[in-house]
């Protein structure tokens, strides 16, 4: 070996509940993809974890409480992971009413190549997959999971 290391392929923190954490986790993202040489969709994947930490924000994560943004590396993929303890599902605009909330989501559909809600106790994961983000790299992160866009 020459001494070399490879940037670890899982980057994961914790946000509280408070408005600075959404321009955090945006450059906590932009480090991270930095840091594994993916420049092509980098601009798609921030304002994908824009989008779903300020949802976490704004409809997850209840007084006191926080919410986690896990990115993971796999080969040329990139998962956008955002942990939170809220209740409920996130909707699209225009499933299930009239509501003004959902437009976000529609932004993260139109940008990521998968995206969907896992179960979490309590809470959810909300995420967001992209294939092909950046040049081809050995990592030891498992593949993504789940990788169906919600219809």
């Amino acid at each position: 070996m020459n001494g070399e290391t490879s940037p670890a392929p899982l980057r994961d923190r914790f946000y509280r509940r408070e408005r600075q954490s959404i321009p955090a986790a945006r450059a906590f993202a932009r480090h991270a993809l930095t840091a594994w040489g993916i420049k092509e969709r980098a601009d798609d994947i921030t304002l994908v974890v824009s989008e779903l930490t300020t949802n976490a924000l704004l409809h997850g994560v209840p007084p006191g409480r926080g919410f986690r943004l896990r990115l993971i590396r796999a080969g040329a993929a990139v998962r956008v992971e955002v942990h939170d303890s809220g209740d409920g599902r996130p909707r699209p605009v225009g499933e299930g009413g009239a509501d003004e909330s959902g437009r976000g989501l529609l932004l993260v559909a139109a940008l990521a190549d998968a995206w969907g809600v896992g179960e979490r106790h309590p809470g959810k994961v909300v995420w967001a997959e992209f294939g092909q983000a950046g040049p081809e790299v050995s990592s030891a992160a498992p593949p993504p999971r789940g990788s169906r866009r919600p219809r």
